[in-house]
């Protein structure tokens, strides 16, 4: 009986071994064999997401942050505060900065002193949907109309990258402004702006605004990218699965599901027919990473007032 299982167990590992090694000799077949039976390598059926994650205040020196986590796909985004002297054209308006980064550790594709080309682009993008999508009112930002206003810094750290970067990187920047608490400041003798901490300072100082607050966020941006290969449309790709396919697009919906950016970088001719499915799978993928955004904001409310 030990020497058949013993057998038994080798033979499994030997057909492990053998599937392991068609499949990185073999990627794209390896992909369709499993998708002529409707479902994908990691056993997704073909519009189904990775299981998403989301943990606010995940920086304790940040004024908003957020760790999230989209199937093996890990991002970090926080933001800070810093005053700073409104423009000429907006002087009752804050501003934001963001960056995206890609440290080695990320990625094996990502080499030291080498920044990854993909950065820079997904950083734009970023800034681009947080501010066409009119989730921020920037004039929230401002402290004191033509002379101080806030500028948030907001950094997005991908710690680990298993495709959709994008997506991630989203919710976890909409994740720490829905986090972000505006600190109490006051106006120095020498008209230097500062902040001010615990209830000495609110009773030391006179208050430009006298409580801390909340942003209004509205019109919330979510994204989901599609993977697209023959007849199938693959709803947020594994790093494996990018790597593979070349034609993709990327959804970005607002709160009332209007269309804020659809992206395609590159990749074959794609028919309407196939975006618009692409387009309904990020409806319902928006209304579920609401859904996961609020449980988590309402979460944390309960424990503050404990």
């Amino acid at each position: 009986m030990a020497a058949e299982a013993q057998a038994t167990a080798a033979g499994g590992l030997a057909g492990e071994m053998e599937v392991e090694a068609y499949r990185r000799l073999f990627p794209l077949a390896f992909l369709e064999r499993h998708l002529r039976e409707s479902v994908r390598p990691d056993a997704r059926r073909p519009a189904e997401a990775r299981p998403t994650t989301v943990a606010l205040a995940a920086v304790s020196s940040a004024h908003g942050s957020a760790l999230v986590r989209l199937g093996d796909t890990a991002m970090l985004a926080s933001i800070k505060l810093e005053v700073m002297s409104p423009s000429g054209e907006a002087p009752d308006e804050g501003s934001i900065a963001v960056e995206f980064h890609m440290p080695p550790i990320c990625s094996p594709l990502v080499r030291p002193g080498r920044p990854a080309e993909v950065a820079p682009v997904i950083s734009k993008n970023l800034e681009d949907i947080l501010m066409r999508s009119g989730m921020l009112n920037l004039k929230e930002l401002c402290l004191i109309s033509g002379k101080a206003s806030w500028l948030a810094y907001l950094d997005v750290y991908c710690l680990n990258a298993d495709g959709s970067l994008f997506d991630a990187a989203l919710i976890s920047a909409v994740a720490a402004f829905t986090h972000l608490e505006i600190p109490l400041v006051s106006v120095g003798d020498d008209g230097r702006v500062f902040t001010v901490g615990g209830n000495e300072g609110k009773a030391k100082y006179e208050l430009v605004n006298r409580e801390k607050r909340k942003l209004t966020i509205t019109n919330v941006p979510f994204s989901l990218t599609c993977a697209l290969h023959k007849d199938n449309v693959l709803a947020d790709p594994t790093a494996e699965e990018e790597s593979i396919i070349e034609t993709s697009v990327t959804i970005v919906l607002d709160s009332s599901d209007q269309i804020v950016s659809i992206q395609k970088p590159g990749g074959a001719v794609t028919s309407m027919t196939t975006i618009k499915e692409c387009i309904s799978l990020a409806k319902d993928r928006r209304r579920k990473l609401r859904e996961i955004l609020m449980d988590n904001v309402e979460a944390m409310e309960v424990d503050q007032t404990d």
